[in-house]
């Protein structure tokens, strides 16, 4: 049994180039880019000399940027995505970086292999998308789990700052200096808006659909229900808190009741594909008195429908909104 070296370097090449790309992010925006960071990237900047009015403009650029690109063919596909990672490259860096990564891995398939002309082209147009499409779409999934997972504690912030007579502008920013990237700077750009005489509610509400998340739906109607019809903030947000901590753990519980049913899922799709792989190569002439056939063609379709349908239906089964 021997595995072909081709398919071996065909993936290392592809993780080379997801490797690039996170290379490429740290080096042109700093290691504050990094979600979880103790210091938020507003932070940084402030102490590094930048005034408030200039790190205000810089981050709602790098919010908005994103969303004013549907009109770029094809990028309007990945637009959503890049806006809720909050992608600091602009859609034109991002678009020149495919460029670049289609070229190095056609660069690197070319020195390593002996495909053909087109296979390497090929290979290495999906290598370079692929590698951004699938960069961006993991920054987006981990920035919004991580946003989720903040919430609870930064309108914990808020609400003892509330209770000892701050208002509810200052005690957002105190939260901004305190919770960390990805929130913290969220926070700290609301507060800045706000201070320029944006109203709070709609500030919240834009973030909240921006990142599609029910609990800052929540935060954000509260917020602006009290500030039209009076009421204690603090209680009301306190409330809010253990809601969203409680949906939470009830999410993680429903995550790990049903993850044994995903990864059954899982084996299931993908065993038919791992076994005729594993034939393959164990015995490469197995099909060769079916593949020649009318039928061969035809069913093999019908069969690939079938895994993708179970796929599908599989996750749907296991997808349990909370």
């Amino acid at each position: 049994m021997s595995i072909d070296p081709t398919l071996i370097i065909y993936a290392a090449v592809f993780i080379g180039i997801l490797l690039l790309v996170e290379a490429l992010y740290l080096i042109a925006f700093g290691k504050s880019i990094r979600m979880g960071s103790r210091m938020n990237r507003r932070l940084e900047m402030l102490e590094k000399g930048s005034t408030q009015q200039e790190v205000l403009e810089r981050l709602r650029k790098e919010v908005s940027q994103h969303g004013r690109s549907h009109r770029i063919p094809f990028y309007s596909l990945l637009s959503e995505r890049a806006m809720k990672a909050k992608i600091a490259f602009s859609p034109l860096a991002l678009i020149g970086i495919m460029i670049l990564l289609c070229g190095v891995a056609f660069t690197a398939l070319s020195v390593l292999t002996e495909a053909a002309l087109a296979i390497r082209g090929g290979l290495s147009v999906a290598m370079g998308v692929g590698a951004v499409w699938f960069w961006v779409a993991n920054k987006a999934k981990k920035r919004l789990d991580l946003i989720e997972e903040q919430l609870p504690d930064a309108i914990d912030l808020i609400v003892r700052a509330l209770r000892v007579g701050h208002p509810f502008s200052h005690a957002l920013a105190g939260a901004a200096k305190e919770i960390p990237d990805p929130l913290g700077s969220e926070l700290g750009l609301i507060a800045d808006e706000a201070a320029y005489g944006r109203d709070m509610g709609d500030t919240l509400m834009t973030f909240a659909q921006r990142m599609d998340m029910q609990d800052l739906r929540f935060f954000a109607v509260a917020v602006s229900i009290q500030q039209k019809s009076g009421g204690n903030l603090a209680e009301i947000l306190d409330g809010l808190s253990k809601v969203v901590r409680a949906r939470f753990k009830l999410f993680r519980r429903v995550r790990a009741i049903t993850a044994e049913a995903k990864w059954s899922g899982m084996f299931l799709s993908g065993f038919p594909i791992v076994a005729m792989l594993g034939i393959s190569v164990i015995k490469p002439d197995y099909y060769d008195g079916v593949k020649d056939t009318p039928l061969f063609v035809p069913v093999a379709i019908v069969v690939f429908a079938f895994l993708g349908i179970n796929v599908l239906y599989m996750r749907k089964m296991v997808n349990i909104q909370v």
